[in-house]
């Protein structure tokens, strides 16, 4: 499910250097926003979604207060449905990559999304960041777009290059993103809007 041309069998340190550069932040990011992205940002109260509801409430850690003034990484570390994907990001260094980044969209597995891989995939890709960090580029989009703007886009480039972009369809609740339906969307953060996915995206799935 995991294997790309483009992985090759580098360290963790080139795994590291090709996600950095990959992930920097580019002149395009700092671009202004075309209409097709809509407004980018959003506030609590554009959040839709069914697993919104299990998300804390008021200033509680993990809530949509607690979370809109910290940039994307520091957000999600907070977020009850994130912790499989934090602790991928982690594993790939890209903590500091997303939080220094601009103006972007994460689409971000839910723990349930990393549990249909197993345990031992899941431990597998933790421990090969050189297979890791182009699935989560993959997840990533070098613009902030809202739920309006992906919708009037219909596909998005990622910062996984060679992995093809991803498919957009439906609308509202009924959204899907490469098929993988948004279980809480539009979560606005200091520097990108978050989708949170049921399903880990695979590179090359539109190429």
């Amino acid at each position: 499910m995991f294997s790309l041309a483009a992985c090759g069998s580098s360290g963790e340190d080139s795994a590291s250097d090709t996600a950095s550069s990959s992930m920097a932040p580019s002149s395009s990011m700092s671009a202004p926003m075309s209409s097709s992205m809509g407004t980018g940002v959003t506030t609590n109260a554009d959040v839709f979604g069914p697993a919104c509801g299990q998300l804390p409430q008021g200033n509680e850690p993990g809530s949509l207060d607690s979370m809109g003034p910290q940039p994307v990484a520091s957000a999600a570390s907070t977020n009850p449905l994130l912790t499989k994907l934090v602790a991928a990001v982690q594993a790939t260094n890209l903590v500091d990559t997303l939080n220094s980044q601009e103006a972007i969209t994460v689409f971000a597995p839910a723990d349930a999304a990393f549990d249909k891989l197993g345990e031992a995939k899941f431990t597998e890709l933790a421990q090969n960041p050189s297979q890791l960090a182009p699935i989560l580029q993959y997840h990533v989009v070098p613009q902030r777009y809202d739920a309006q703007g992906l919708q009037g886009a219909g596909s998005v480039e990622t910062l996984n290059t060679d992995g093809g972009p991803v498919k957009i369809e439906g609308s509202g609740e009924n959204m899907t993103v490469n098929g993988a339906k948004v279980l809480c969307g539009n979560i606005p953060t200091k520097n990108a809007t978050v989708f949170v996915i049921d399903n880990v995206l695979t590179p090359g799935t539109n190429k």
